[in-house]
């Protein structure tokens, strides 16, 4: 059985999240998507209980793919749109922040609305690139008014470090989670995120747990990797910051090992660990075909020991944690991961 995890009152998702950000248009650096096998995945995940999608008004032609799916629930399906929750963001681009205001928000909330076909946003979660830019606490003030409109059901952020988070939370902003990348590799929510959100019952959700697919197998023994997505690149200047390559396929090995006593994958005992840690929600695992969609029920087949958290605990100790607080290096001028951001595509 799926995990279901309660988000806020009367709502609740699937512990494991399915990703949709793999599936945008420029993701891929080489192949193309084939949509009925998108669309496949999208039924079997559901009838599987993993009913919990995240998209993003940003990741282009992810809300219309989920509209579609919704259309197709009410068509031939035991399962009704009513059973799937579409997590979405609002990721006002950063050229326009200065600019941002109530009717600009609402036209990209009902936009959403009407990609998605839905008559309510399930979750919205909040971004602001540029904190230097005043109004970011107004502006999860105006998806509050739309929330006591009945436009969104939930409100969230994603990508906001603990200083920006609690203003937002002190301005009486009903927060209900906070998605912030969070791996083996990039552990930046331990040092004072995960702490905050849990004081406040704010739960983490979790993205970049398999690191775009580097936590697998079929990685072990490998000199180096020639780059196939955007989720490559971001994952490799991490890994590149924090263990580097000769650890990162010495922590291949551990998990490999700790894999192997539970009859499961890498990927499986990665996304089990980042579950296990307190004050996380859920995990958020990309999509890409149908192929993944057996794997992923494998996740809640096995528990991780003590022993076993404790082994990874224990070698993730000997290496630094990335500077700063999550997604601070990815809002520093100059970063490298900074660099590979596209902060300029509501409006494209």
């Amino acid at each position: 059985m799926v995990e279901r995890f309660e988000l806020a009152k009367d709502y609740t998702i699937s512990r494991v999240i399915n990703g949709c950000w793999q599936l945008s248009e420029g993701h891929s650096l080489e192949t193309n998507l084939d949509k009925q096998d998108i669309m496949k995945a999208f039924h079997m995940l559901v009838e599987k209980g993993f009913t919990t999608f995240d998209c993003a008004d940003i990741y282009t032609g992810t809300e219309e793919l989920l509209g579609e799916f919704s259309k197709q629930l009410k068509h031939g399906s035991t399962i009704s749109p009513n059973d799937i929750q579409i997590h979405t963001k609002y990721v006002p681009d950063i050229n326009l922040l200065s600019d941002v205001d109530f009717t600009y928000t609402e036209k990209i909330i009902d936009r959403s609305l009407k990609r998605q076909n839905r008559d309510v946003l399930d979750l919205v979660q909040f971004h602001w690139w540029d904190y230097d830019v005043p109004g970011c606490i107004e502006t999860a003030g105006y998806l509050n008014k739309l929330k006591e409109k009945g436009k969104i059901r939930n409100i969230a952020v994603t990508n906001f470090d603990t200083k920006h988070l609690r203003e937002i939370v002190d301005a009486g902003i009903p927060i209900v989670s906070c998605q912030n990348q969070y791996s083996v590799f990039d552990r930046r929510p331990e040092k004072e995120l995960l702490d905050y959100c849990k004081s406040k019952g704010i739960s983490l959700l979790c993205y970049g747990t398999l690191s775009g697919g580097l936590l697998s197998e079929k990685w072990i023994g490998k000199t180096s990797i020639q780059p196939e997505t955007r989720s490559h690149v971001k994952y490799l200047q991490v890994i590149e910051e924090t263990l580097g390559w000769d650890s990162y396929q010495e922590l291949l090995l551990l998990l490999q090992r700790i894999a192997k006593k539970h009859s499961v994958s890498i990927a499986h005992v990665a996304t089990k660990y980042i579950l296990s840690q307190q004050g996380v929600g859920a995990t958020i695992i990309g999509v890409r075909n149908s192929s993944h969609v057996e794997s992923n029920a494998h996740i809640f087949s096995f528990e991780l020991d003590r022993s076993d958290i404790e082994e990874i605990n224990q070698f993730l100790d000997n290496y630094p944690i990335l500077e700063g607080e999550p997604f601070e290096l990815e809002r520093t001028d100059g970063s490298k991961f900074r660099n590979i951001m596209k902060m300029n595509l509501n409006e494209e």
